[in-house]
């Protein structure tokens, strides 16, 4: 008899601890608006990331042609890699342009900044031209700090 078994007790016992559960978390989700918007924002987010890797993966129209599974990930982690860079480059370059409309006198809130997207497009050239002779220049050193007050996220209590 498997453990995946009906006549299994245990195997009964745990599914319908698994539907308490699950029907507990949907009616949580179902009843606080806080959760929902928590929940729509991360698979938000989720989707956004998926859709710019997918238009990064240009070549096969993203399609990973190998049967290989050793090619399939690599193939995977080369495209989320590629993604990665381009979302720091283009955070670095956001930065940047906070950093100067903050020297003009521009205030900006945190807020402010959780409407600005890292999945920008407009400003690659993923056909181009690119010079390869600044390779070796070395960059300047990243500065993570922002002059933005940040508010902190507010716990919601779990059930236990």
């Amino acid at each position: 008899m498997g453990s995946n078994s009906k006549r299994n007790q245990i195997y009964r016992a745990f599914r319908e601890v698994g539907r308490a559960v699950a029907t507990v978390q949907l009616l949580r989700f179902i009843s606080d608006p806080s959760l929902r918007r928590r929940v729509t924002a991360a698979t938000n987010k989720v989707e956004s990331f998926n859709n710019f890797t997918d238009w990064l993966a240009f070549c096969n129209g993203g399609v990973i042609a190998e049967n290989d599974p050793a090619e399939q990930e690599k193939a995977v982690k080369l495209t989320s890699l590629l993604a990665n860079c381009v979302i720091f480059h283009t955070t670095l370059d956001l930065m940047n342009i906070v950093r100067e409309l903050q020297a003009e006198g521009w205030q900006f809130t945190g807020e402010d900044l959780t409407a600005i997207s890292p999945y920008l497009t407009d400003h690659i050239m993923r056909f181009g031209t690119y010079a390869t002779t600044e390779l070796t220049v070395r960059p300047d050193a990243f500065d993570p700090h922002l002059d933005v007050e940040f508010e902190a996220e507010k716990e919601v209590p779990t059930m236990a």
